[in-house]
């Protein structure tokens, strides 16, 4: 009986080709082509190559396993996924594993194709079935791909991005970011950030509110026990070296004060961003935790990487020029001599380059509105940027972001500020703009600039 079975088993199309003709062979080659889409391995498995075939097998229903966790993690827990997927712990063992699965996929797929033997096959599908098991490989492959060099490139960039260690601190319940927005662009010396704000966020809820400053505040104080102090005991208002702006601050400290913040490197931050630091406090009254800092100059690729953003322009703006503009009686209602080109008004769709001059526009505008575009681009940006762009564009956001950011937030943080950022994404990003006509920047009222603050935090709790 058992002789019976095994001479039946070596008579099927899939043990004995010798003896299978044309049709029996487009019968196999279909179960060759269903059997690679759905469990690569297993063709070498049914068609005698054991031992490929299990480790391929092995992959496969690793791949499976991986796919049913990451759907359950996604339906369950976001933050978990965010977590699998980021940190080196995790995601660089998956993202080799993967690789190497798409490797195998290839060899699995012509080793398909070797055991489907077309050459003998005389029916007009044969060109069909061809492409079909080409296909399935290149898209298997693809996937398993995708999935290892995503998983590869976001332990690189948590890496290289939230270098880190510790934890993130919190005080009276909240998280409070220094985010600054700088340009380094080749016609300015040295680093001044052109946006500076606080997101405070509330450790319970995740709601966040964008405390934004002037960043030609004056009469800055900074707060006791902090180094710069020692040279400014009376305030940033004398002896700074020309404008005693808020922004000029980082210039100043890194130029002449570098030494009063020894290893300042191991601490993923700068002199310049510590003194900033010190004076925020002094003016908003709250405890900063970490910084974030945006450098414009690398912002056109991640505004690229995301596939653009979309703004309502309110106002006709122009690239590019030095001249300062002047009533005209156009469609636009001025003229820029030397200007580059137009943002027209109403809603457009930006690539980054667009988009960094919307922000950074200084003609036919002033600088309060200025710091408004800059802010208001920054939220498109940041709400831009969820767990879905993340999941399928991380290679090129990944890569345009590690230019672009610098901080330091640790990266045991990160599943935290995944958290909240998702708790806050139906209640979006609450503004506080500290400028004119509120607050004169060159006069300003520190203690309604701390009440103003304490007041909407209170109401975003």
């Amino acid at each position: 009986m058992s002789s019976l079975k095994n001479s039946r088993e070596t008579n099927t199309p899939f043990r004995n080709v010798e003896r299978a003709d044309s049709r029996q062979l487009v019968k196999r080659a279909w179960w060759i082509i269903a059997l690679n889409l759905f469990v690569p391995g297993s063709v070498q498995i049914v068609a005698g190559n054991k031992k490929f075939g299990r480790l391929g097998i092995i992959f496969t229903f690793g791949f499976w396993l991986f796919l049913a966790s990451a759907a359950l993690f996604a339906l369950v827990s976001k933050v978990a996924l965010f977590t699998l997927v980021t940190s080196p712990m995790f995601a660089t063992p998956i993202g080799i594993g993967f690789v190497v699965y798409a490797a195998l996929i290839v060899l699995s797929t012509l080793d398909a194709l070797r055991l489907m033997y077309l050459h003998r096959i005389t029916s007009r599908t044969k060109a069909l079935l061809l492409v079909l098991v080409l296909l399935t490989g290149t898209f298997n492959g693809y996937v398993a791909g995708t999935i290892g060099s995503t998983a590869l490139t976001a332990s690189e960039f948590t890496s290289a991005v939230f270098k880190n260690s510790g934890s993130l601190e919190q005080t009276d319940g909240r998280y409070n970011i220094l985010l600054l927005g700088v340009d380094s662009g080749a016609n300015r010396l040295g680093l001044r950030p052109d946006s500076i704000s606080i997101i405070s966020i509330s450790a319970e809820t995740g709601v966040a509110v964008n405390i934004g400053l002037p960043r030609n505040l004056t009469n800055i104080r900074f707060k006791e026990g902090t180094p710069i102090r020692s040279v400014y005991p009376y305030g940033f208002n004398n002896n700074c070296g020309g404008q005693c702006f808020l922004n000029a601050i980082y210039k100043v400290t890194m130029d002449n004060h570098k030494d009063l913040y020894p290893g300042m490197a191991k601490k993923s931050t700068t002199a310049g961003i510590e003194a900033t630091k010190s004076a925020v406090e002094w003016v908003t009254g709250l405890k900063i935790h970490a910084y974030v800092l945006i450098n414009m100059k690398s912002f056109v690729d991640l505004v690229d990487a995301l596939g653009g953003i979309t703004v309502n322009v309110k106002k006709a703006l122009p690239i590019g020029g030095q001249k300062d503009c002047y009533p005209a009686d156009n469609e636009r209602g001025s003229y820029c001599p030397d200007a580059m080109g137009w943002i027209e008004k109403g809603k457009q769709h930006m690539d980054g380059r667009t988009a960094l001059w919307y922000a950074r526009s200084r003609h036919n505008t002033d600088d309060y509105d200025r710091m408004k575009r800059q802010r208001e681009v920054e939220k498109i940006v940041l709400k831009k940027i969820d767990l879905q762009t993340l999941l399928f564009r991380l290679s090129s956001v990944a890569g345009a972001g590690a230019k672009l950011i610098k901080t330091d937030i640790p990266g045991s943080a990160l599943p935290t500020i995944m958290d909240l950022a998702l708790k806050a994404k139906s209640s979006g990003l609450k503004n506080l703009q500290l400028s004119y006509p509120t607050i004169q920047a060159d006069n300003p009222d520190f203690r309604l600039m701390r009440q103003l603050i304490a007041q909407k935090n209170k109401k975003y709790k």
